[in-house]
């Protein structure tokens, strides 16, 4: 058997009627010894979802409800729809949906797809982390809006600068997660495939980046959500379309159903996104245990 049939087997699933651990399910203590809260049990998919809908009804009745109280001023669902329709007929809200969806996948993906190999980088090699180390961490305690004014300064107010502090949003929110995810491998399985013969390239290639995907996906959420919330302070200036420049125009003339609208707007793409990149999360790391 090849070397690299060997590392795979390293990474394979049990085979039928075994454990991770090579146990039998016969093995396993009775189920008097398995008791477990009904909050642990594992729910269907359709249990879930009703859950889901059942969490959505209830928090869509407590807003009606406090809205209805006329206590804080807030509108109700009814009038945040008229309006969100009214927005979507004349254009509006594609528009500016367009716009800040464009800005934020845009630094996503350039911060994420940089934020990568620099994160391998840091884990793998020593003197990489040495020269990169002490600049991410610099930049990292700096929140990206507030070298908004700097940026602005030096790339003038156009689309640039605002894709530029969502790139080092994201960048800075993956690089650690996957230099966290190279340092946490397993070192039992890096000397298990060196045992087995395999060289330094395979080792990355077979074990580290493998079993580094789950720590990138969770860095590539944060950036995500770390990204709309850059986006939405970077258009309240100097944007001449955008969710979060269209926010700011209603909140000069207190026009809260169209501030709702697009914070609603906000919530449910972000909340798209994040699932999209759930599933690819799934289909990725489908050898790793779930709870």
């Amino acid at each position: 058997m090849a070397p690299t049939d060997s590392i795979n087997a390293l990474a394979a699933p049990a085979p039928a009627g075994t454990t991770q651990s090579g146990k039998s399910p016969n093995d396993r203590p009775p189920a008097t010894a398995r008791k477990s809260s009904p909050l642990r049990r594992k729910l269907s998919r359709r249990t879930l979802l009703a859950i889901n809908i059942t969490s959505v009804a209830a928090g869509l009745l407590a807003w009606y409800l406090v809205a209805a109280t006329g206590i804080v001023g807030l509108p109700g669902p009814d009038e945040v729809l008229v309006r969100g329709g009214e927005l979507l007929a004349d254009g509006t809200l594609a528009e500016d949906t367009a716009a800040s969806l464009a800005r934020v996948l845009s630094g996503f993906l350039v911060g994420s797809l940089l934020a990568i190999p620099v994160g391998f980088l840091m884990g793998w090699y020593q003197v990489g982390r040495a020269i990169i180390e002490p600049w991410v961490q610099f930049f990292r305690t700096i929140p990206p809006l507030a070298l908004l004014p700097l940026v602005m300064v030096t790339m003038g107010i156009g689309e640039m600068p605002k894709i530029f502090v969502i790139f080092l949003a994201a960048f800075l929110s993956c690089v650690i997660s996957t230099y966290q995810g190279v340092v946490s491998v397993d070192k039992t399985l890096i000397n298990a495939a060196r045992v087995l013969g395999a060289n330094s390239m395979v080792i990355f290639g077979r074990v580290v980046i493998p079993a580094s995907s789950p720590f990138i996906l969770v860095g590539m959420r944060i950036g995500l959500g770390a990204g709309w919330a850059t986006v939405v302070a970077a258009e309240l200036i100097a944007a001449p379309n955008g969710l979060g420049m269209r926010m700011q125009q209603a909140q000069q003339f207190y026009d809260m159903p169209t501030i709702l609208v697009n914070v609603i707007v906000i919530g449910i793409l972000g909340l798209l996104m994040d699932r999209l990149l759930l599933m690819i999360e799934a289909h990725l790391t489908r050898w790793q245990e779930r709870r």
